[in-house]
């Protein structure tokens, strides 16, 4: 395999692996991560400082030993001369000088431990602010990408209740139109049985004509009928009766003349 696909597939695998670390971050956890770094390295330089000011008491209490041990050389090299013991006080005034530049040597440390003790102090002063305002705009930042998060949830849920709303207008339009079909049909399929371009299967339905010819014959019949009651009611003749019988056979035509029915009046 050659050098440019395996730089190739190299890049791919760091941007995959990158996207995938972004997808995984949360800044909120960062910037938590981060700031108890801070309280971490704010704590050791406080440590430093106790260290140093620990280093410097003592070295205050071996000046206030030596300083003592100095002073009680001084005042017995004075009683030794004062007895005439000269050779006394010269011995108590040569330990003195040797204490006394072990006490100069000590000052010396003492004042580059307080000055150091002073400088880790001021930085931690500072490292202290610094953390503190680190603190407030972590606080601020995680307040503003948690409200920025929320928002994008409720626009994505929105988007999804629009998506969901959209189909669901497109099921009712589905239902309307097919509603609308199914009406046309059923309108169309009364028109064809009305007309009786649709043989109907129980043998119910008729064609024009006859059920024109049924129409008139129903409405002689309804005549005849009243014409009868209305002789009855005026105590018409037989020859009347016959005559209304006669009119009802040649309404017919085609049935033999018989006579009718009699009726007895009331």
């Amino acid at each position: 395999m050659s050098d440019g696909v395996m730089k190739r597939m190299g890049m791919i695998f760091r941007a995959k692996a990158n996207k995938a670390l972004d997808r995984a971050e949360d800044p909120r956890e960062t910037l938590d991560y981060s700031y108890q770094k801070q309280l971490e390295l704010l704590q050791k330089v406080r440590r430093g400082v106790a260290d140093v000011a620990t280093s410097r008491k003592r070295l205050e209490l071996q000046l206030n030993q030596l300083q003592g041990q100095s002073a009680k050389l001084e005042d017995q090299g004075r009683k030794a001369l004062a007895l005439g013991r000269e050779d006394l006080a010269r011995e108590a005034l040569t330990r003195r000088s040797a204490l006394q530049q072990q006490v100069t040597d000590l000052e010396t440390q003492h004042q580059t431990l307080q000055g150091e003790e002073e400088k880790l102090t001021l930085a931690s002063q500072r490292l202290q602010a610094k953390v503190d305002a680190f603190r407030t705009k972590k606080e601020t930042i995680k307040a503003t990408y948690t409200a920025a998060q929320a928002q994008t949830r409720i626009g994505e849920a929105f988007s999804g209740i629009s998506e969901e709303m959209g189909d669901v207008g497109m099921a009712i339009q589905r239902a309307e139109d097919k509603t609308a079909q199914l009406q046309a049909r059923a309108g169309a399929i009364d028109e064809l049985m009305a007309s009786g371009a649709l043989d109907d299967p129980s043998g119910m339905a008729k064609d024009d004509i006859t059920a024109e010819l049924d129409r008139l014959s129903g409405g002689s019949d309804v005549e005849l009928e009243l014409q009868r009651m209305k002789a009855e009611l005026s105590g018409g003749s037989s020859a009347g009766q016959q005559a209304i019988e006669g009119g009802q056979n040649g309404a017919g035509q085609s049935a033999p003349q018989q006579n009718g029915p009699r009726f007895d009046k009331q």
